[in-house]
């Protein structure tokens, strides 16, 4: 038999929400993510553009970034993708 799903729709608004509260803290805490890679993937530039800056080549821009910026990706398909158990 099929399992009868919840009416989480509000009586009075007629609205329901798409996501339950555990998917919308796992998509901030990608949001968060994402927002941390590209903080860290910023900067390194020069002032001048004859003058070489080798700080745009460190680790952190380099690995660092772009594994915290798949991460929240990562975390984001899995709150869209995340279905919470019904007792």
């Amino acid at each position: 038999m099929a399992k009868e799903i919840k009416n989480t729709e509000d009586p009075k608004t007629g609205f329901a929400f798409v996501f339950s509260k555990t998917n919308y803290i796992i998509m901030i805490v990608g949001i968060v993510l994402l927002a941390l890679g590209y903080i860290l993937l910023s900067g390194g530039g020069s002032d001048d553009p004859n003058v070489f800056n080798p700080e745009m080549f460190n680790t952190r821009r380099l690995y660092v970034a772009p594994i915290l910026i798949i991460l929240g990706l990562v975390t984001e398909i899995g709150a869209i993708m995340y279905k919470p158990k019904n007792d």
